[in-house]
């Protein structure tokens, strides 16, 4: 298939690289020269596991190509994915300004019948909006169709997540199009969700707010946790082995990040309130999680009795591992806490340190985990990379001026670090902490 996405960020070029690879012809279009320049060259403008090499693969085989020309894209292709931006407002509702000029620009380019797919989180009804403004702009009368195609790519494990899905959604209002979007997705052999447009659009926005509420949900029961002397990593399991509830986003720490769900709670919250409903679950959701952030920088504080004038070692600032995403880290507040009492903060993280210089700009930045612990006061972890978890201990123990480790991940077992000498604070262990 002839296929354009409009957009080269986290989830277009992702999706544009996955599509070329499965043998498709892809234009990936973006109004950043700088960025379709260097990525004509294969330079990635940001990290994703595997995702270079799939994009250097896709323009060897002249199968992906760049550009910042919307007609260009409309004239040689079939199927237009939008995949751009959709930012928050200061109100918390989706800015569609982008979604709204990429309809126009299509509307204004377009040579015949085009499929037009939203592939952008966007608020249930925009795609009745996209159609309109299509139709309104449109030159000639030619015929269209609107889709809605979510994407549920998770930072990390994006790719896999597009070529290995558990369930492709398309929202359609024609046979055309639901005959061209079944074509595209069936050789991935998973199970399609045909729905209306407006039922895929809210399945997005539900999916990700539900995830979110069950982070929130453990979270909570780990404050409840160290309270009574509990163990929250115990509870979880039980509580994920009834099918019904399942293990996974049962993880208790210092709270959820990234620009996913921070954004979409919000926006579900604000769609909601758009047709007359108070959805006051997910304000919760929203409160546990600013709570659990603040939450663990005050065990920073309370461990450390006095912050000012001590150094604090910060291993992760990335929202979560294999990413280099600094958007709502929850890093950034609990360094912005601590640096606010008075602390001096080192830090490493393997891919986000050059976008978290830019957010952090008093945090000295290491070059690995043993720096960032040299002469600090304190070992924070932030953010659950697979290699913090086999640090040299007995080194650590030795750079640091005390032996104490608080961890907002939760990924060293407290027998065992207590075994090698640590004062080691956990999220929700409370048979384990001793402050």
């Amino acid at each position: 298939m002839e296929i354009s996405v409009i957009g080269a960020g986290h989830v277009g070029l992702v999706t544009g690289a996955c599509f070329a690879d499965l043998g498709h012809r892809v234009v990936i279009v973006d109004n950043d020269a700088k960025r379709i320049a260097g990525l004509k060259k294969g330079a990635m403008p940001y990290y994703e596991p595997g995702l270079e090499e799939l994009v250097l693969r896709g323009i060897r085989e002249k199968r992906l190509t760049f550009t910042t020309s919307m007609k260009e894209a409309v004239d040689k292709t079939t199927i237009i994915f939008i995949a751009v931006g959709t930012p928050q407002k200061a109100t918390g509702e989706a800015d569609l300004a982008y979604v709204e000029n990429v309809a126009r620009s299509i509307a204004e380019h377009l040579p015949g019948y085009r499929l037009i797919v939203e592939k952008s989180t966007v608020p249930v009804q925009t795609g009745k909006w996209v159609h309109h403004t299509i139709k309104t702009y449109l030159k000639k009368k030619h015929p269209f169709d609107v889709a809605s195609n979510p994407e549920f790519l998770r930072e990390g494990s994006a790719i896999q997540d597009i070529m290995k899905p558990d369930r492709v959604v398309i929202g359609v209002e024609s046979e055309r199009a639901k005959k061209l979007l079944t074509e595209l997705y069936k050789p991935l052999g998973v199970p399609i969700v045909v729905t209306d447009i407006a039922s895929a659009e809210l399945i997005k926005h539900a999916s990700n707010s539900f995830l979110s509420m069950k982070i929130s949900f453990i979270n909570a029961v780990s404050q409840i946790c160290e309270r009574a002397g509990a163990d929250v990593e115990q509870v979880a399991h039980g509580m994920g082995l009834d099918p019904r509830i399942g293990r996974s986003f049962l993880n208790a720490g210092a709270g959820y990040g990234g620009f996913c769900f921070p954004k979409d709670v919000e926006a579900f919250i604000k769609i909601s309130e758009t047709f007359g409903y108070d959805f006051e679950l997910m304000k919760a959701v929203r409160n546990v999680n600013e709570h659990q952030k603040r939450s663990f920088a005050q065990k920073v504080q309370k461990a450390l009795w006095v912050v000012r004038g001590k150094t604090i070692g910060v291993l992760g600032l990335a929202f979560k591992p294999n990413t280099d995403d600094m958007r709502y880290a929850p890093a950034i507040d609990v360094i912005e806490y601590l640096e606010g009492e008075g602390a001096a903060v080192q830090a490493f993280d393997p891919q986000a340190m050059h976008e978290a210089q830019k957010l952090l700009p008093n945090v000295k930045m290491c070059k690995d985990p043993y720096e960032a612990a040299r002469g600090a006061d304190c070992l924070v972890i932030a953010t659950e990379w697979n290699e913090f978890k086999e640090l040299n201990f007995t080194r650590i123990k030795k750079l640091l001026k005390q032996p104490l480790i608080v961890d907002g991940r939760n990924i060293y077992d407290p027998d065992r670090m207590k075994k090698l000498g640590f004062r080691y604070i956990p999220i929700g262990r409370g048979r384990h902490e001793a402050h």
